[in-house]
């Protein structure tokens, strides 16, 4: 299951969710500690999470003519995230949220040669992004000092690791430092005595082409366009 699809299932799912429990859970009783954190008209928190990344690649009209790369493909890669929570609300059921966040990442371009006797190459690259994600929060009724939301925004980055301009740069595949992407995610909130946990899953989607062209590199003349795309598993900890 890719990650488009991924991330269309999670916001059916929620959104379903989310409206079965604004219709049955407007009289709920037992919520104590979310009564104290509804009070304030903001909080700030932390944020860890684990993303898979890969790249979404376009084949140029050169991959067809080219005669010795018969496949160029992107592999997912691990890394993890750490940032600062930033929430404002806005009525009974919205919030504004900002995220600057710290996320390594490693994504990989693979070649595969057309000639059986040459083995396959990639391209690695390694990221260190500082991201600025702005987003808007709806969030369900309460339930037992829980309750569910869907967030969606967008995110600049800028890889700090970014060998795009080092000596080397002119055998590699360049990929540009600023992206910029769509977020949609859900998760739930559970309101605990001294602070909110709240787990979220969450797909962003670059919309910006982040290859840097160069005509005059096979590896690079092949690709038209190539754009980010992140699975985010994250825990964040406000209050």
């Amino acid at each position: 299951m890719n990650l488009i699809i991924k991330a269309k299932l999670i916001a059916t799912l929620a959104l379903l969710w989310l409206a079965i429990s604004n219709v049955y859970c407007q009289s709920a009783r037992g919520n104590y500690n979310f009564l104290d954190f509804n009070q304030k008209p903001y909080y700030f928190g932390i944020t860890l999470a684990y993303n898979n990344s890969n790249f979404k690649v376009f084949q140029s009209k050169d991959f067809i003519l080219n005669d010795s790369i018969s496949v160029v493909e992107s592999v997912t890669g691990p890394g993890f995230n750490l940032g600062i929570v930033t929430n404002l609300k806005i009525g009974e059921n919205f919030d504004v949220r900002f995220l600057p966040t710290l996320s390594f990442g490693e994504r990989n371009i693979n070649y595969a040669p057309t000639r059986v006797d040459r083995r396959p190459f990639a391209r690695r690259v390694e990221s260190v992004f500082v991201e600025m994600p702005f987003q808007a929060r709806y969030k369900s009724a309460p339930f037992h000092d829980t309750r569910l939301f869907v967030v969606a925004g967008v995110k600049y980055s800028f890889d700090v690791a970014s060998d795009s301009r080092s000596r080397q740069a002119e055998t590699l595949v360049k990929i540009a430092p600023n992206d910029f992407a769509f977020e949609v995610g859900a998760g739930v909130q559970m309101f605990l005595p001294y602070f909110i946990f709240s787990p979220e899953i969450k797909f962003s989607h670059g919309f910006n082409n982040i290859l840097i062209f160069d005509k005059n590199l096979e590896e690079s003349s092949i690709i038209d366009k190539v754009l980010s795309r992140t699975f985010t598993l994250s825990f964040h900890f406000e209050g």
